[in-house]
């Protein structure tokens, strides 16, 4: 059974029983098993575990983990201190530095203040084989992230929900609440970030949002 010692574990305890959900976690017990997988298993549900349900303010939406050694620990976007942050990281602190000031680069890529801040830094997939990317794609963990945001899509209290690039885009049509904002840009890797991401002043338009719903801003400095 899955812990989170938080309010999730009564909001998501049904879906820890359903029938895709013991189906996904049988293939995870052979993956485990037989090949090198991320984030370490006790990791999946960081996301969850450090930003309940009723603390989150703000979703960033990742694709799948980090696929390369020592990188993935469950949040999106976000890399243990000692490892050097991805290139999508580094673009995500420039356009936070040409935002709103805040300079985070040359330090480490944890994002975990974040997280306990109220920002929920959840992948859409929430394992993958090393050196395989999307390779856990379509084994069930889609239908879980979708429930999470439709959970999230319930409550009254405003969210800012920041969908960057198409995998993200897809949770669109999950928030139909009004009182919620949506937030859209180009992925920031280097792939697509000179095409919308930078220049997309996110950070401070979510908290501008949340200001003006009397919802404390975002601390977007990493600690």
């Amino acid at each position: 059974m899955v812990e989170l010692n938080n309010d999730w574990d009564l909001l998501l305890k049904d879906e820890f029983s359903k029938q895709y959900y013991l189906d996904l976690r049988k293939k995870l017990i052979v993956e485990y098993k037989t090949q090198q997988i991320f984030p370490d298993m006790y990791d999946i549900f960081n996301a969850l575990r450090y930003t309940p349900y009723s603390k989150v303010k703000a979703v960033i939406i990742g694709q799948d983990p980090y696929h390369n050694i020592g990188q993935a620990h469950g949040l999106s976007f976000s890399v243990r201190k000692g490892v050097a942050p991805p290139p999508s990281l580094i673009n995500i602190f420039k356009e936070i530095k040409s935002d709103i000031g805040t300079d985070n680069l040359g330090r480490h890529g944890e994002l975990i203040s974040w997280a306990e801040n109220g920002v929920l830094l959840l992948n859409s997939v929430l394992t993958v084989r090393a050196n395989q990317p999307r390779s856990h794609r379509n084994i069930g963990w889609e239908i879980f992230t979708d429930n999470v945001i439709k959970l999230l899509n319930q409550r009254e209290t405003p969210i800012v929900f920041l969908l960057w690039g198409n995998d993200a885009k897809a949770k669109e049509k999950l928030i139909t609440n009004p009182n919620h904002l949506i937030l859209k840009a180009a992925h920031p890797s280097p792939l697509s970030a000179f095409n919308g991401f930078f220049g997309c002043r996110h950070f401070s338009k979510t908290n501008e949002f949340l200001n003006s719903h009397g919802i404390e801003s975002i601390d977007w400095s990493i600690k």
